[in-house]
């Protein structure tokens, strides 16, 4: 998950983010410049937003204070730097992964309740604009959170995230890794199988480049010998090709880096963020970008404001990055920056 309190991970937490053995580049000279955008009107973490129409929708998320999560739901629209409130949520959630097909937003899964007292949830609620109303959506086959989302067409993916180990489990230890894969036709309104990812993690971040759905960093929960969890962050880089049903593993990120948001722009992938909790407690401000054609990755200019389980748009040559903890764990922000890239050279 994109937010884990100190007290639930004790003496049991060893994970290490180290630098892989990715090919990095250094940042080119035309390197793409941040600013400070229109702040969101909560403060929020652990959000997947969606893009429909030169607008960036935001559901859920978790809260710093009680009730600890939210139901609010609004849009950012990029060419007045402007947020508007919308309809909320039927119920509150944190972790939803939202995704735009059809000209509607897909809000899926997600958790219900504060740390530590999650559940997580098979709803999927359907939003139109023009009407500003949600509907039930076809259920998920299996509860889910913290997995990644992508539509391609008419199709919307759930790839891994955590499911509950029991049909009770109302507690946030009480959740699995897992590397299942599912599509969603929304014309149909069925959900399939797809071919499950190598690796089962969550807190990842996923973008479409050429109809592939590229998955990177993230963690997984180690269960120790006495009980507890550890999270683990990877680096791991998988691109998943609707068209064959297959999985390939490409270079991984240069860190491993839990937590945080990815966009695709100009042919290449964009991460940015992320958490570890030990050796070291830390925030991450590294970006990075990749390469497909070369399978390199490149560093970015930091971000402004290092942040976590914060969410992701492209609006134009603009990726927007909005609210996410500052923190270690909880600790939501209302803070939204852009990252401009030059146009001709994504």
């Amino acid at each position: 998950m994109n937010a884990i309190l100190p007290t639930l991970l004790a003496a049991a937490l060893l994970a290490v983010s180290t630098p892989s053995s990715a090919q990095t580049d250094v940042p080119s000279t035309a390197a793409p410049r941040w600013s400070r955008v229109a702040d969101a009107s909560l403060a929020r973490q652990e959000i997947y937003p969606a893009v429909l129409d030169g607008r960036i929708y935001v559901a859920g998320g978790v809260l710093t204070d009680a009730p600890g999560f939210t139901a609010q739901f609004e849009a950012y629209d990029a060419a007045a730097d402007k947020w508007t409130r919308l309809s909320p949520l039927p119920e509150g959630r944190h972790h939803i992964a939202l995704a735009a097909s059809g000209g509607k937003i897909y809000g899926i899964g997600g958790f219900s309740g504060a740390i530590p007292d999650w559940r997580a949830h098979a709803s999927v609620f359907v939003y139109d604009p023009k009407a500003d109303r949600w509907t039930p959506g076809p259920a998920l086959p299996q509860a889910r959170a913290e997995g990644v989302v992508a539509a391609i067409g008419d199709r919307i993916y759930l790839i891994g995230g955590r499911m509950p180990v029991s049909a009770d489990a109302s507690h946030i230890s009480q959740h699995a890794d897992t590397n299942r894969g599912d599509v969603l036709d929304v014309r149909s309104g069925q959900w399939t199988r797809i071919a499950d990812a190598p690796t089962a993690r969550n807190s990842a971040a996923a973008a479409v480049i050429d109809n592939r759905i590229y998955v990177v960093g993230g963690r997984r929960m180690v269960t120790q010998p006495t009980g507890g969890q550890r999270p683990v962050n990877v680096a791991t880089l998988e691109v998943y090709d609707p068209a064959t049903d297959r999985w390939e593993t490409r270079a991984p990120m240069p860190l491993a880096q839990g937590g945080l948001a990815a966009a695709s722009y100009g042919g290449k992938l964009y991460a940015f963020g992320g958490e570890q909790f030990v050796p070291e407690r830390k925030v991450f401000a590294e970006g990075w970008v990749y390469d497909p054609n070369t399978d390199r990755w490149s560093a970015l200019a930091p971000m402004p404001t290092p942040r976590h389980g914060h969410g992701a748009g492209v609006v134009g040559n603009r990726i927007f990055l909005i609210g996410g903890g500052e923190k270690v764990g909880v600790g939501a922000s209302r803070v939204h920056e852009a990252l401009e890239v030059p146009t001709g050279r994504p």
